[in-house]
């Protein structure tokens, strides 16, 4: 259907700070499951994969995080990546990390990663898919960051990233998609104090959105998935799209875990577990 789009409020419309920046989230699974009393080879070959190319990461000027985190209930492991460019992507998995990379993709097989940034070139989403990696690319639409940027106590923060797919039918309803999120971002603003980030970016050569937020803790997660926006909006939400990825980074309750699968959000849960930042921060996490 055709949907006439409404202005943005001046806080969803101010322009967006990450520049350069591009982040990359995804989980990786072992090709095979871990045993009762230990890790599989695969599991294990994963591991040392993943914890190499972090300490390459780390003296890597252009990697400006690289976070490793264990899922929950579960043998994967979910990664995020912040990237100073697009060519800091494409040389990390090109060049520096290839041999620790050739070593994962024989002991692991990766999931949808969601990709996001200002403006994406085929490149960048070319790379990722001759490493096996499959991609939904994002481009920033419209958000707002809270606090001057500043990165949250990432003990208590909670980051999740979505991808939100239009329901086939007569004509791309992408505009309405665009729409509701819009106005959960509007409302959210006031609305839930503690969700401090929130972004939505349009899915190259897709009729889809990644949608991005991060929320102080877990009492304001739960506020907004019970109360806020997200209750206010879902049913809306579902009758133009469908939630194709979740990943929730950080201390998720075990109350919101099972909340969110009354809600039938097809979610990974991941803690967090190593992690190396650059002195500064960056713009797509908070500076520090």
């Amino acid at each position: 259907m055709t949907f006439t789009p409404i202005p943005l409020p001046s806080h969803l419309s101010a322009p967006t700070l990450i520049g350069d920046e591009i982040s990359l989230t995804g989980k990786w699974t072992p090709k095979t499951s871990s045993r009762f009393f230990g890790r599989s080879n695969d599991s294990e070959g994963m591991h040392s994969a993943l914890t190499s190319l972090l300490a390459i990461a780390e003296s890597d000027p252009r990697v400006l995080t690289f976070e490793l985190n264990d899922t929950i209930g579960g043998d994967s492991l979910v990664v995020h990546t912040v990237f100073a460019n697009q060519k800091g992507l494409i040389d990390f998995y090109g060049d520096k990390g290839s041999e620790h990379f050739e070593s994962l993709l024989s002991h692991a097989n990766a999931d949808l990663h969601l990709l996001r940034g200002v403006s994406l070139t085929s490149e960048t989403i070319k790379t990722l898919a001759e490493k096996s990696v499959p991609v939904a690319a994002g481009e920033h639409v419209f958000g707002y960051v809270k606090n001057d940027s500043t990165q949250p106590n990432l003990r208590a923060a909670i980051d999740v990233t979505a991808k939100w797919t239009c329901i086939p039918g007569a004509g791309s309803q992408l505009g309405e998609l665009k729409h509701w999120w819009q106005m959960v971002g509007t409302d959210a603003f006031d609305m839930e104090k503690g969700l401090i980030r929130f972004e939505v970016y349009q899915v190259v050569g897709e009729d889809a959105l990644l949608i991005h937020e991060v929320f102080e803790d877990t009492a304001e997660l739960k506020f907004h998935l019970t109360k806020g926006t997200a209750h206010k909006y879902k049913k809306s939400i579902d009758q133009v799209a469908a939630p194709e990825r979740y990943v929730f980074r950080g201390n998720v309750s075990w109350l919101i875990r099972t909340y969110s699968k009354f809600m039938r959000l097809p979610a990974t849960y991941s803690t967090r577990k190593s992690r190396v930042t650059k002195p500064g921060g960056s713009m797509s996490d908070g500076t520090r």
